[in-house]
C-alpha cells in the first residue's frame, strides 16, 4: 500500500488483508463500467480526484466492492504531488436507479475504511444531482444552481472538469486504457515498496 511520509494513513491490519492479494487483474472485472476511477485531472489544490458514477455499479458483492476501492484509494495516494497528502470525490448520481444502487452495508463499508485507515485523506466529496431525499440531510451539487457552479469553479478548473459536475471538459470512461494506466501504477508502487527488483 502506497504511504507518504506524515501521511495520516494507519490500521494496516484490514486494509492488508483486503489487498493482500490484490492486484489490478483480482479485481478489473469491478471497474469494467467505469463505476469509479481516478481522474486525469487534480483540483486547483492538487488533490488527487477519485470519480463515483452510482448508474455505473456492476457488482453487488460487497468484498469486491471494497477491495476496488481500497484499491483505488491506495492508487490515488500513489499518484499525488509532492507536498499533498489528501483527495476529492465526485459521485455522479445522474443515471442512479433502483437496479444500479450502492448497498447500504458497502457505503457503510466504505465509510468505515476512510475514517479509521485514510483519516484526514478525503476533504470533501461532491454528490452531484442525487435524489432529493437526501435534501433534508447533506447540502449536494446540482447541476443548472448558481451557487452549485460557483462552488464547483472554487475548487476545479471547469476545462479540467467533466460536463457531468457543471464544468466544460468530456468525461469518456475507456476501460482498456485505464487498465494500461493501473499496470503502470503497479509498477511505480513496485518500485515504491522496493519489489522491483
Amino acid at each position: 500500500m502506497a504511504q507518504r511520509k506524515n501521511s495520516h494513513h494507519n490500521g494496516h491490519d484490514q486494509n492488508d488483508s483486503l489487498l493482500q492479494q490484490d492486484s489490478k487483474h483480482d479485481i478489473a472485472h469491478e471497474g469494467e463500467t467505469g463505476k469509479t476511477f481516478r481522474a486525469n485531472f487534480h483540483d486547483r489544490e492538487g488533490r488527487a480526484v477519485l470519480i463515483v458514477r452510482v448508474g455505473k455499479q456492476n457488482t453487488k458483492g460487497v468484498e469486491g466492492n471494497l477491495r476496488h476501492y481500497v484499491y483505488l484509494l491506495e492508487n490515488a495516494i500513489l499518484n499525488l504531488p509532492e507536498g499533498q497528502e489528501q483527495m476529492i470525490w465526485l459521485i455522479d448520481f445522474s443515471e442512479f436507479s433502483i437496479s444500479t444502487y450502492m448497498s447500504v452495508r458497502l457505503a457503510q463499508e466504505m465509510i468505515h475504511v476512510l475514517q479509521n485507515h485514510y483519516p484526514g485523506r478525503l476533504t470533501v466529496a461532491f454528490l452531484y444531482n442525487p435524489p432529493r431525499i437526501f435534501e433534508a440531510f447533506w447540502k449536494f451539487v446540482y447541476p443548472k444552481s448558481k451557487e452549485s457552479v460557483e462552488l464547483m469553479k472554487s475548487y476545479f478548473d471547469p476545462k479540467n472538469l467533466p460536463k457531468a459536475f457543471g464544468g466544460n471538459a468530456s468525461l469518456e470512461y475507456n476501460h482498456k486504457e485505464f487498465s494500461k494506466l493501473m499496470a503502470e501504477d503497479e509498477k511505480k508502487a513496485a518500485k515504491f515498496w522496493g519489489f522491483d527488483d
